[in-house]
């Protein structure tokens, strides 16, 4: 890392206006990239995500109709005596929860940053995935609960409502579902909503398998058992859900980035000698910072690397916020930041 002592030498060196070595750069994108330290160059690019209007009313329509439904399934539940029904109303519950938390996480990234709030509040998408885990745990341990009651001792239950109701979830489900469709493959909030909602049209699926069997049948062990079914189901994708929350929580390099793949990128770019304090980490879970040191003995190689290096970033690695420093030798440096993208 380049000390202050080089950055003093050529303030007393006498050089007459800015140090040649010395360049900014601006990328336009989402976001924007700064660096942090004594003597290093600053590139800001400006640009927010937005919640497209049509996402936003997507949340809303999710909201109001699985909000609707939860009542009249756990209504029906209790009446029918089906806990399979009564499961399936409390993971919806938690997903009317979870829409709203990504709702309100999505609008806080968009708000611009302040001075107090630098990066804004693009983490907030963070912190909504850690408490749509926390809830879904909770929903799952109580939902147990009264399940493996039920499952030592079976009461009987209502095979025909049971049918009827689930299936009118599997129609609630699939419709808010493909409210998702277009965005999931761009933001991680939407994905996780189009996800959860297809996921609970699955689940509706099978309480409609387990109250067939039970008309058929007339055993009554397979409604806690399908209900416990479901909680495994629930269990798993919560699992995953809240691992990956407390890595990015923890700032660590998200999901689907190859650190070592990284540096190796950097390491081979044209007068690049050596790479160190390299750092990638979330800014929320739809954006990615980096930083890094690069070493060039042959000395600062201009705005034009500067442009396709943020540019190869975000094209191969989906990091747009990247903050790199120039470092050539002991007695002169130069800081080069950029915040591309594409």
């Amino acid at each position: 890392m380049a000390s202050n002592e080089s950055y003093r030498g050529v303030e007393q060196g006498g050089s007459a206006g800015p140090d040649p070595c010395q360049r900014h750069g601006h990328g336009h994108g989402h976001g924007y990239g700064h660096e942090h330290g004594h003597g290093h160059g600053h590139g800001h690019g400006h640009g927010h995500h937005h919640l497209p209007a049509s996402f936003g009313r997507a949340f809303a329509i999710g909201v109001l109709l699985n909000s609707v439904f939860v009542a009249v399934e756990a209504g029906f539940g209790i009446a029918s005596g089906s806990m399979a029904l009564v499961a399936d109303a409390g993971h919806n519950l938690s997903d009317v929860l979870a829409l709203l938390i990504a709702w309100g996480a999505s609008t806080l990234a968009a708000r611009p940053p302040s001075a107090r709030f630098t990066y804004g509040f693009k983490s907030s998408s963070i912190l909504a995935a850690l408490a749509n885990a926390a809830l879904l745990l909770i929903a799952l341990g109580a939902i147990t609960i009264e399940t493996l009651h039920r499952l030592i001792a079976p009461a009987p239950v209502a095979a025909d409502t049971m049918i009827i109701v689930a299936l009118v979830g599997i129609v609630i489900n699939t419709a808010t579902a493909l409210l998702f469709l277009r965005g999931r493959d761009h933001d991680l909030n939407v994905r996780g909503a189009f996800l959860h909602m297809a996921a609970d049209a699955a689940v509706s699926a099978g309480v409609v398998l387990a109250g067939l069997l039970i008309r058929d049948t007339g055993l009554w062990w397979i409604d806690p058992a399908t209900s416990l079914a479901i909680v495994a189901v629930i269990a798993w994708g919560t699992w995953g859900l809240l691992k990956d929350s407390l890595r990015l929580g923890l700032l660590g390099v998200p999901p689907g980035i190859d650190q070592a793949r990284v540096r190796e990128v950097l390491t081979a770019l044209p007068g690049v000698s050596a790479v160190h304090d390299l750092h990638i980490w979330p800014m929320s879970t739809t954006e990615t910072a980096l930083t890094a040191h690069l070493v060039m003995p042959e000395g600062c190689p201009g705005d034009t690397f500067l442009h396709d290096l943020a540019h190869r970033l975000e094209h191969d690695f989906g990091i747009g916020h990247a903050t790199v420093q120039i470092e050539r030798q002991a007695d002169a440096s130069c800081a080069l930041a950029a915040d591309h993208v594409v």
